[in-house]
């Protein structure tokens, strides 16, 4: 059978895809930018791919008629005050679409919903779903709170809060209660509602086994860290204030967090468990989900993760479009050194970033991410998804990998950091040789005032940079 997956390049998407294949059903992947939906080799065989945009009626046309199911896995939370606006638009034009198709069943992940009064962001979801509910097909909706998982927002952001905060003088929203599941539950959840007619034209609340505060989250993670941490709730911080709290702490963009922190103030607990005694799951609790996102992330098994999603820095273009660096009126920095061992080189690259750093000057590069993050940007603390591969669409602290060939031997970024014009930088091996190339279009003048007051530290930078990729390995590399 056929299934339609949107969002497959997200967060869930991306796990959901693997569960879906290993199921024994065929899937068409909707995607914006082909480019950058990079799906492991062993499951190509059994993936189709159309390039579509959901803000695009005319684009779904190429929608498969013989499809039998569709998941619905996008949303546009963090895109800015308009994200309600857009998300009624694709959910009308999606419903219209699949329900020209011979689809019987499509599948929604929302928000619970158990107050009057709803976050903007809770209130979209709700209006998604009932949107979606209109089509011609059987449909039922799953509605999930925080999501624990490697990769995934919530995830990140206790993590973020907690290892880098003894002491955190928290807003009164850490009093809220809410009911986190486990990302592996979730996929279950997802997977199994498939085709399931005890399913069909419902909505169904999914939560783990434990109901907490944001406050004994918090703590729970320290727990589980071996971490002594306390918190301090202080009912005088605003909404603006708990925001920004969250964006300078974390590595969360404004928007997000400014969102985020709107939800937080209301509860999300499960009104029932129906589901779970209809497709026989019994969820886990959140020391034990904890307890699995840190098994993936010590053993490099991290699949996916919020941070790759264009939404996380305000990237919404194609990657296409940016793939062919300019040559007219930019400003370059170009430098050349002989590789003496080309794969040692490659693999240097590969690992560049994250935790690794950017071999030389690591103190600037994080200024420059400090001076960014007040300005706005995404700064570096997005990192990177996964230590050894990098993949077209990946983040990597704040560049976008636009093309990454490890044959090849290249590895072309785009910054997504705040800047008066665009950056490129791009790492390419050719005769023998490593070529480093900076290059910057400016945006009027102030532009080119900005390339002439960084240039003196590029020269510091970039020389030191490329001297320890091509240089002959440390000793500390060969333990």
């Amino acid at each position: 059978m056929k299934i339609l997956l949107t969002g497959a390049t997200g967060y869930i998407g991306k796990r959901l895809l693997s569960v879906l294949i290993n199921n024994g059903y065929e899937v068409v992947c909707l995607v914006r930018d082909a480019k950058r939906f990079n799906p492991p080799e062993s499951l190509r065989l059994n993936i189709s791919v159309i390039e579509g945009d959901l803000l695009d009626r005319q684009s779904l046309e190429k929608i498969p008629q013989d499809i039998d199911g569709a998941y619905y896995l996008v949303h546009s939370m963090s895109t800015g005050n308009d994200y309600k606006s857009l998300e009624e638009t694709s959910a009308i034009h999606f419903r219209d679409a699949v329900s020209k198709t011979n689809a019987r069943h499509v599948i929604y992940l929302g928000g619970i919903v158990n107050e009057s009064s709803l976050s903007k962001h809770l209130e979209s979801r709700k209006n998604v779903e009932e949107i979606l509910s209109e089509g011609d097909y059987h449909f039922t909706a799953l509605r999930a709170g925080i999501i624990i998982g490697s990769g995934s927002a919530s995830f990140e952001i206790i993590r973020d809060l907690v290892e880098k905060l003894p002491l955190m003088i928290a807003p009164k929203w850490l009093k809220t209660r809410c009911q986190p599941i486990g990302i592996s539950d979730v996929l279950a959840f997802l997977s199994k509602s498939l085709f399931n007619p005890e399913t069909y034209d419902d909505v169904f609340d999914i939560g783990g086994s434990d109901i907490l505060t944001y406050k004994e989250m918090l703590l729970g993670y320290a727990k589980a860290r071996n971490l002594k941490r306390s918190i301090i709730s202080v009912p005088v911080m605003t909404p603006n204030l708990s925001s920004y709290w969250l964006y300078f702490v974390t590595s969360t963009s404004y928007k997000l967090a400014r969102n985020l922190v709107e939800s937080m103030s209301v509860e999300v607990i499960c009104s029932d468990d129906r589901i779970n005694h209809i497709l026989d799951i019994s969820p886990i609790g959140y020391q034990d989900a904890i307890q699995k996102a840190f098994r993936r992330i010590e053993t490099n098994e991290i699949e996916s993760s919020w941070k790759d999603a264009n939404v996380s820095s305000g990237f919404d273009a194609k990657i296409s479009d940016f793939v062919k660096v300019p040559e007219y009126g930019c400003f370059k920095d170009l430098r050349t050194r002989k590789v003496r061992d080309r794969d040692e080189c490659i693999e240097r690259i590969w690992r560049i970033g994250g935790d690794t750093g950017w071999y030389y000057a690591n103190w600037l590069w994080a200024l420059r991410g400090l001076v960014d993050k007040l300005a706005g940007g995404v700064g570096l603390r997005r990192g990177r998804t996964n230590l050894n591969s990098i993949n077209t669409g990946d983040t990597l602290d704040f560049w976008r990998v636009l093309y990454a060939n490890r044959e090849e031997g290249r590895l072309l970024l785009f910054a997504e950091m705040k800047l008066p014009g665009e950056a490129w930088l791009e790492f390419k091996i050719s005769d023998g040789e490593l070529i480093q190339t900076a290059t910057f279009r400016p945006l009027g003048v102030a532009g080119r005032l900005y390339w002439y007051s960084v240039y003196p530290l590029h020269g510091f930078i970039f020389k030191g940079m490329i001297n320890k990729l091509t240089s002959k390995k440390s000793a500390s590399e060969n333990v």
